[in-house]
């Protein structure tokens, strides 16, 4: 008796022991830093820098307008030049997450965004994507810890597909850059093609940094093709449009692509090469609402220029993210994190935003507009927008 009961007092003294220690390691809960820090990963030389660099504009704008301060505490930002290359991001990322940063936002590349997942994922760390359109960042490879406020290639092949079967393309050619999420693209956009009956007459992969491209351009003006998709970006576009506006491609051709035109690109190519390109928009200035007047006038005040559809998304992405971070009222990643999952943006710069908890991707509206000869105080060259898609269009339902 008097060994069972010695037998209890210690089992009863170990749990309290074992309870003790549980207690010990577990975790306290996250102290506020004495700032809020930002690493922004972008290119901004190169030849995405043109994207990179308004994109940071945009971002800048989403701090300024709050005071520079979320939580109570000043706001920090490590911007860090990727230099157009996907390995480089994940240096500069690798590094930017050795030194505690709270928030990641980039990249512009697929690629590079898709890399850099990995290490936020890792490190528990919310990353904030406004420009890659990979469908595997919210789909394939989803993390819990990666948010795209931004199009998807799904989202941006149904409105080129859609818009044009509405202009009555019959044959389409294709110059695609060169990398895998050009080519997926394409793959995908062909198969969309020959539901509505519009042909493929030929294609063309150019190499990123192409610096000729009249003899692909060329090839699509003789293949009997009256639509071409120019699936290029940064500075590949302004290099493409420039030399097809010496042989007057866009009235030979309707010319189309996803980021294809705007403001910013229209200033670089010129009149000759820009006026009737048709392009998707993340984001166009001339949107009605009061957030979208509100930051056109900022971002005007701070550049003397109007925004970019670059500009506005990340804009767009990053206030809305920490608006979201304050909302909380709590220094918790993890409650950041659940709130945003399950936000809703009625005042975005595009109309309403759903972000849905199931894949991190937010359900928006889309757009598409047609390069026009700018007058009065507007842009020499503008864009028209020509096409609104309603987001239940554009996305299919949650699993």
């Amino acid at each position: 008796m008097h060994f069972r009961a010695t037998a209890y007092a210690c089992s009863a003294l170990a749990l309290m022991l074992a309870a003790t220690q549980v207690a010990a390691i577990k975790p306290a809960a996250a102290q506020p830093a004495d700032k809020f820090r930002i690493a922004g990963i972008l290119p901004l030389s190169g030849a995405w820098g043109i994207i990179g660099e308004n994109m940071r504009r945009g971002a800048t704008i989403a701090i300024e307008e709050r005071g520079s301060k979320v939580l109570g505490k000043p706001i920090e930002v490590m911007w860090e030049d990727t230099e157009t290359s996907t390995q480089v991001a994940v240096q500069k990322a690798t590094r930017a997450l050795s030194q505690g940063v709270h928030t990641l936002f980039g990249e512009v590349s697929s690629g590079s965004t898709l890399a850099i997942m990995k290490l936020t994922d890792q490190r528990k760390v919310p990353q904030i994507v406004t420009l890659s359109a990979d469908d595997r960042i919210t789909g394939t490879d989803k993390s819990r810890y990666t948010f795209r406020t931004s199009n998807t290639v799904a989202m941006e092949n149904a409105m080129i597909g859609e818009f044009a079967k509405r202009q009555s393309v019959k044959k389409m050619y294709g110059i695609i850059a060169d990398y895998q999420v050009g080519r997926d693209m394409w793959t995908a956009l062909k198969a969309d093609l020959a539901t509505k009956g519009i042909a493929v007459a030929g294609e063309e992969f150019a190499p990123i940094g192409s610096k000729d491209y009249s003899i692909m351009l060329d090839k699509a003006v003789k293949s009997g093709a009256d639509g071409l998709l120019l699936l290029v970006v940064g500075g590949d576009v302004v290099t493409s449009l420039k030399q097809g506006g010496e042989t007057g491609l866009p009235q030979k051709m309707k010319v189309m692509g996803t980021m294809l035109m705007d403001e910013t690109l229209g200033l670089a190519v010129g009149g000759s090469g820009a006026l009737g390109v048709n392009s998707t928009l993340r984001y166009h200035y001339t949107q009605d609402t009061a957030r979208n007047k509100k930051f056109v006038a900022a971002y005007q005040a701070k550049y003397n220029e109007l925004p970019s559809q670059y500009a506005g998304e990340a804009y767009d992405g990053l206030s809305w993210w920490l608006d979201t971070v304050d909302g909380t009222g709590v220094w918790d990643k993890e409650k950041w994190v659940d709130a945003f999952r399950n936000s809703v943006r009625q005042d975005s710069v595009e109309g309403v935003k759903r972000m849905r908890a199931c894949d991190n991707q937010a359900e928006q509206p889309g757009l598409f507009g047609t390069a026009i000869a700018g007058s009065g105080t507007n842009p020499a060259v503008m864009m028209k927008v020509v096409e609104n898609f309603q987001a239940q269009t554009l996305f299919k339902p949650c699993n």
